[in-house]
């Protein structure tokens, strides 16, 4: 009876998708031909979000809407239109007031600073970035992670589009 049931619960219940975090170079970087190689890598990466939870957030539709290009302004709010928007919070403020305590991110970085926290909160397993100076790096990843769990929360991981891989 309990090979049945086994077999209920992995033939019905869907396979949880992993649970990702978008900042807004991923976004950016899918219409700028400036580095051929690096747009090429992330429009790769866009045809298997459909294998992911996917999220943006406020800063991600801060930042978008800050660019002066309307027109550009216009493509990449319809790009993060397909996405759940996560919200700002005080909880995330806090995180990302930690990781600039800790100097693992310069204060003059606080977007940086909260595209982690909303995802560390938000419990996504990746966040992917094409930011290596302040985001996807070792030393950040490793930093952020000892205040994630000191903190209560998971692990994170730090990735570039190229590096998702199902």
């Amino acid at each position: 009876m309990h090979k049945f049931l086994d077999y209920a619960i992995l033939t019905i219940m869907p396979k949880l998708k992993p649970k990702i975090y978008l900042d807004t170079s991923v976004i950016s970087v899918y219409d700028d031909s400036r580095i051929p190689q690096r747009q090429s890598q992330t429009r790769d990466f866009w045809k298997i979000l459909k294998n992911f939870k996917t999220c943006i957030s406020e800063v991600t539709i801060n930042e978008i809407n800050n660019s002066p290009n309307i027109a550009k302004k216009k493509q990449l709010l319809n790009l993060a239109s397909k996405f759940q928007i996560l919200k700002i919070t005080d909880q995330v403020k806090n995180l990302a007031s930690e990781y600039i305590k800790k100097k693992i991110i310069p204060a003059r970085y606080i977007d940086d600073a909260l595209h982690l926290a909303i995802a560390t909160i938000n419990n996504c397993d990746i966040l992917v970035s094409w930011n290596c100076k302040h985001l996807i790096n070792l030393r950040t990843k490793r930093e952020a992670n000892k205040i994630n769990l000191a903190m209560g929360y998971k692990e994170i991981e730090l990735v570039e589009p190229p590096m998702v891989k199902l």
